[in-house]
């Protein structure tokens, strides 16, 4: 095969964020902003990579090196991923690797990257065909595993998978929404953010407070357990955790009752919004991960028309997303950007990973 194409959407985390890493659900779709690989043979035993948008070249071999892998080095962690599959390149290749997705922005521009490569390499080298579901699998693999960091599968499942979905993430089991119809808006702040840092902070503190209940609960499941049983769970955690512990169990029925509202036809934008305003509060008020940019954002979206609006990922910069009307769309648009954010546009819900 001379010529791949291999194509990955970004993300948004509609419901759920910082869920996924406690094993509860998540509500994420696949947007209309993409990473593509060109690739063609080059008569080689290396790759030779260019990053036009970064400005960045790279060589890397057929066979390199896996003793030292810088960490977020998701090219060479795929190639080592994929070894253990006794997938393993024997020709080289030119690869140009092009995106529109703003990268590290929550838009989960690592993981469109990482299935784009993964997908190219497995088309390339392999008479193996791999499920979505597994190609997320490779990707969680490559991008949390290996790496030992405190992310969920949301990322890669969205991306791999596409449209929007339900995901269960201590089962893996997934409900997918095919064509749903959602009008987005993605604020860009242009604040950095530090992904890694943020998530083992949220995560380590979420995981103190559940496991204080459980030392004095057998029983207690945070999967199972409602916004009913709060305040008497509450008593059982240490006054600094109790934000932790209330964003978890709020957070998690917020994204039950968003299920039921995707459940229910025709499809009621209005109460989404709602939820998602809910969702937003205890991201901003209990982990504290909106920048006062991203409040300002937040603000100008919902008082210029928005049904609801909140920030997505691991927090501390990155994006919003609104949901809206058509009518109200580029208004909302500009409200934001007026905030001195980076950049907002419009994005659909598209389809996942794929070889064009």
């Amino acid at each position: 095969m001379n010529k791949i194409l291999s194509s990955a959407p970004g993300r948004v985390c509609l419901f759920g964020d910082h869920q996924d890493y406690l094993e509860l659900p998540v509500i994420a779709c696949a947007i209309d902003r993409t990473i593509q690989i060109i690739a063609e043979e080059n008569g080689k035993d290396l790759f030779e990579i260019n990053m036009p948008d970064v400005g960045q070249q790279r060589t890397i071999l057929l066979k390199p090196d896996f003793s030292e892998i810088e960490r977020g080095d998701f090219l060479k962690i795929a190639l080592k991923v994929l070894q253990k599959r006794q997938i393993v390149p024997n020709r080289g290749y030119r690869l140009t690797i092009s995106s529109n997705i703003p990268i590290n922005a929550g838009l989960s521009s690592s993981s469109a990257f990482t299935i784009a490569w993964l997908q190219f390499l497995i088309t390339a080298f392999s008479d193996r065909s791999f499920s979505p579901k597994e190609l997320a699998l490779l990707a969680y693999e490559t991008e949390v595993i290996e790496e030992g960091s405190s992310g969920g599968k949301m990322d890669q499942f969205t991306v791999a998978i596409g449209d929007t979905i339900f995901l269960d993430t201590h089962t893996d089991r997934v409900q997918k929404f095919n064509d749903l119809k959602l009008n987005l808006v993605v604020g860009v702040s242009g604040l950095s953010k530090d992904t890694f840092g943020t998530l083992s902070h949220l995560k380590s503190n979420a995981w103190k407070a559940i496991n204080q209940v459980k030392s004095q609960n057998s029983e207690f499941d945070i999967a199972s357990t409602t916004v009913n049983d709060l305040n008497k769970n509450l008593e059982l955690v240490e006054t600094s955790l109790k934000p932790y512990f209330y964003a978890a169990v709020c957070n998690h029925d917020i994204t039950q009752r968003a299920l039921k509202t995707l459940l229910q036809e025709p499809l009621n934008t209005h109460v989404l919004g709602e939820l998602m305003n809910e969702h937003h509060h205890l991201l901003k008020s209990y982990l504290k991960i909106t920048p006062p940019l991203m409040d300002k954002m937040i603000d100008a979206a919902n008082n210029n028309g928005a049904l609801g609006s909140k920030i997505v990922g691991s927090g501390g910069g990155g994006c919003i997303v609104a949901i809206v009307q058509d009518q109200k769309q580029e208004e909302i648009i500009e409200a934001i950007k007026a905030t001195g954010a980076a950049d907002a546009f419009s994005v659909k819900v598209t389809k996942g990973a794929a070889l064009n």
